[in-house]
């Protein structure tokens, strides 16, 4: 077995969870958000793109994150019924802010 088959010490394994982006469309719960991810998808019988939206329950420990922001959410474990997504970052906050 040679050195450079042997990965280094301080290299992190890479993560299999899912990430998106999309903007945060209710922030009434506690601990909770609501982001929309937008998505384009080909119509099977039109064959041009759709705008295809889904909504994710994310966690949002600290409740920092406002309506319109852009953030990036990762999978998670489950945290209650509906929420197996974590907020893992903010993108951009929307001027005026």
């Amino acid at each position: 077995m040679s050195d450079a088959a042997v990965q280094p010490s301080d290299a992190k394994p890479k993560s299999f969870r899912r990430r998106l982006i999309g903007s945060v469309r209710s922030n009434k719960m506690m601990k909770s958000v609501v982001v929309e991810v937008v998505r384009y998808k080909m119509d099977s019988m039109y064959k041009k793109y759709v705008k295809v939206r889904k909504r994710y329950h994310a966690h949002d420990e600290k409740n920092e994150y406002k309506i319109g922001d852009r953030v990036e959410i990762i999978e998670h474990r489950p945290v209650s019924k509906s929420k197996r997504w974590k907020v893992v970052k903010l993108i951009e906050r929307p001027k005026g802010y």
